[in-house]
């Protein structure tokens, strides 16, 4: 595995180079046991893959793996690689799609491993992996984790309650600054904001608008781990004033007049990282072989994902009642990269604003980026999170070289062929926000340095 050298803070990365039918669709915080996928419904004889002589240096030492997930775009690839013959093809012809209730279900089924009856890896928001291989969020128990590819990019939010329509609630929160944090003396209350996991993607999109619009998310407003249900019947009933949301949901807060858009995560960063693939390191390291199977099934349902011509196809397959159990309607706009924005907004119809698998427009999405790790834990340490367990960039560094895998990325890549595709080094490079700030993962503390709300 390629590692970070042991540099200083301040040169860490100088690599080479409304309803419970609904609510199920936003990232949620309790727990209930895993669902299995039945596989027959829109499979059979939709598969494409086309199978392959597999040399026995490459022959998958198990066929088997049991991979959670939550039904959200985030993990179309792993359903379209089921439903798409893609593991068969490559000898993981016993993969096992196992749908998870919500986060912390995931977490636990991770926790107790297949063997146990729950999972061998799957689906996570970042940095999840991190934390449960240092067993901060597994009471201490340490579940050793590998990341082994992002997922996809872009395809999430923040929702706003209609009752602040006109309110300059917006991508540029500057201008709402006083309006949110005038909530306590006008309205008895302070401004209420939701996420459904925390300390992880979905709290740190919430809490950088926030933040680089002048408010404190700490201080400055109420900012929960919410239920979904609870979340979304809040902002109906006036009691929830924002949540931090992925697709469907931008597209359901508009049609069923729950409220509007204020920003869009690809307006945020565009071309962010979002989800990832992560497995038990202690699977990984009994099979390697089988590891770059999936890998390479991943990589091929990436790149058919991505193709104009499957997204029909692929909005009918994961909206099936074996995974999203969805209408279709709602999820052939945001595969189009259409966004009604509500407020007065323009409209948004761009395909590169909306979810993407395999590559955006700067690289290759699937590959799973160290300095995209690095800015996770950065934002950890920057809001004061796990404090006793990640205090500094020498604790950073060691975590990233331990739970990200991108050298068994780069070996199935070239095994399968897609060469062209693998980046030159384990660092994206310089990443801009929004606000104009940037990220140097080779001075992250100068990073810390110039943002102005933090806790550090």
């Amino acid at each position: 595995m390629s590692d970070f050298p042991h540099v200083s803070r301040r040169k860490f990365l100088a690599t080479a180079g409304a309803t419970a039918a609904t609510s199920i669709l936003l990232k949620g915080c309790l727990g209930n046991p895993p669902e299995p996928s039945s596989n027959s419904e829109t499979g059979g004889d939709s598969k494409v893959a086309t199978d392959i002589d597999i040399s026995p240096e490459q022959m998958p030492e198990t066929p088997k793996v049991k991979l959670g997930y939550i039904p959200i775009v985030e993990a179309a690839a792993l359903v379209i690689a089921q439903e798409k013959g893609f593991f068969a093809k490559y000898g993981m012809t016993e993969v096992e799609l196992s749908k998870q209730a919500n986060w912390a279900a995931a977490r636990d089924n991770v926790t107790i491993g297949s063997e146990g009856g729950g999972i061998d890896g799957g689906q996570w928001q970042m940095p999840m992996p991190h934390l449960i291989s240092e067993g901060i969020i597994t009471n201490g128990q340490k579940i050793p984790m590998y990341v082994l590819a992002q997922l996809n990019t872009q395809g999430n939010g923040i929702a706003i309650a209609g009752i602040h329509q006109g309110k300059g609630v917006s991508l540029d929160l500057t201008g709402a600054a006083d309006y949110i944090k005038g909530f306590p003396a006008k309205e008895g209350r302070k401004f209420k904001a939701a996420h459904t996991f925390p300390n992880v993607n979905q709290d740190f999109w919430i809490r950088y608008w926030f933040a680089a619009g002048g408010i404190n998310p700490d201080t400055d407003i109420d900012l929960l781990a919410v239920p979904p249900a609870e979340t979304v019947q809040g902002m109906r009933n006036g009691t929830m004033d924002a949540f931090s949301t992925g697709d469907p949901w931008p597209y359901r807060i508009i049609a069923e007049d729950i409220g509007h858009m204020a920003a869009l995560t690809s307006q945020i960063w565009k071309f962010h990282p979002e989800e990832y693939l992560a497995i038990r390191g202690d699977w990984v390291d009994a099979n390697p072989k089988a590891t770059k199977a999936v890998l390479k099934a991943l990589m091929e349902a990436q790149q058919w994902c991505d193709k104009d011509a499957n997204r029909p196809e692929l909005v009918k397959l994961v909206a099936g009642r074996s995974y999203f159990n969805v209408p279709p309607e709602i999820l052939e706009p945001p595969y189009k990269g259409q966004y009604k924005m509500g407020d007065g907004k323009a409209e948004i119809d761009d395909k590169m604003m909306g979810p993407l698998y395999w590559k955006d427009g700067i690289g290759n999405v699937s590959y799973p980026y160290k300095s995209h790790d690095l800015w996770f834990l950065t934002e950890t340490l920057r809001w004061g999170f796990h404090r006793d367990k990640i205090s500094d960039f020498d604790t950073v560094n060691r975590i990233i070289n331990e739970v990200n895998r991108e050298d068994l990325w780069r070996e199935a890549a070239k095994e399968a062929g897609f060469d062209a595709d693998i980046p030159e080094s384990t660092s994206r490079g310089v990443e801009t926000f929004f606000d104009g700030v940037t990220f140097d993962p080779e001075d992250p503390e100068g990073y810390l340095d110039s943002l102005k709300i933090k806790k550090v």
